[in-house]
């Protein structure tokens, strides 16, 4: 199906060790995260907060084991702080990617999110973005999209539960507000999915803004319960809202042949939190991997 000189395929320590919540996979190491992904088949990654900040011991772990850094997260708060606030972290964040040779950097508006916030409902509690609002992210995300653009990067919006740019609505404001040789989607399977959104609907409309590809599946029973208990997005998580492709309930078979008729160039990447004690990340990664060697060939 895909070419495999041009899509590549990679895997987030997210299962292993979480962000947004350390203790959940407190006790895995950098190194036994990288390892179990390179065993599992996978050759990118993204970046984690136990990846070593020294680029030089990253390159040289990532090396031993035939990885290399595909993207990493940004949070941007240009709706709500003055911009060179943001772009100077933009800024040293491109420098890390740089010399690790990659060439996406994910960007979530986090301005008012309750994603990272445990005892906020994103059911009662997710924002909704003033026109003045929408207008300074936009104009910001132009901006430093312009300077990845320079530097041979591709900025991709990460549409989030719990932020501002969330449904397919939003989305599509943001990506008809934006320029379209500067911003592009990273695009997630899991978070439309869990927003009770066609997941199909952005990558039929905007075929040409898909920059990069964040794999997760959802499991219904659990996306239920979090909507009628109006969870918090960190509780849904804990509780095994997402999954890894092939374990839930999203159509891989119509995003991947969506993904392949629009000649996607770029990462899979696989990106499905849970919590490492009730869900062996080894072995998920490994599900993950012989799923999408079936479905795709890679």
């Amino acid at each position: 199906m895909f070419n495999k000189d041009k899509v590549k395929l990679g895997i987030a320590p997210i299962g292993w060790t979480n962000d947004d919540m350390p203790a959940l996979g407190g006790e895995n190491t950098f190194e036994q995260c990288i390892s179990e992904m390179a065993l599992a088949g996978f050759t990118g990654s993204e970046v984690g907060n136990k990846y070593p900040k020294d680029t030089k011991v990253l390159k040289e772990a990532l090396d031993l084991r035939g990885m290399r850094i595909a993207s990493k997260w940004f949070s941007s708060f240009l709706a709500t702080k003055p911009y060179e606030e943001t772009e100077a972290e933009f800024l040293k964040e491109l420098d890390y990617l740089s010399a690790m040779g990659a060439d996406r950097i994910n960007v979530s508006e986090q301005s008012h999110s309750v994603q990272g916030n445990e005892d906020l409902s994103i059911y009662d509690c997710k924002v909704h973005f003033t026109d003045e609002e929408w207008d300074k992210m936009c104009d910001g995300l132009n901006r430093l999209g312009k300077i990845a653009k320079d530097r041979g990067f591709k900025l991709c919006f990460h549409h989030h539960m719990g932020t501002g740019v969330q449904t397919i609505e939003e989305t599509e404001r943001l990506m008809d507000n934006t320029d379209p040789e500067l911003v592009f989607l990273c695009y997630d399977t899991g978070h439309f999915t869990f927003s009770e959104e066609d997941p199909m609907h952005i990558l039929k409309k905007y075929p040409e803004r898909i920059g990069h590809v964040h794999l997760k599946d959802v499991r219904p029973e659990v996306r239920k319960q979090a909507a009628e208990g109006k969870w918090s997005f960190l509780k849904a998580v804990r509780e095994g809202v997402f999954t890894v492709p092939g374990d839930g309930c999203v159509d891989f078979d119509s995003v991947f042949a969506a993904l392949d008729e629009m000649n996607y160039e770029g990462w899979l990447l696989v990106e499905a939190e849970q919590d490492p004690a009730k869900a062996n990340p080894f072995k998920y990664a490994k599900m993950a991997r012989a799923y999408i060697a079936e479905k795709t060939g890679l």
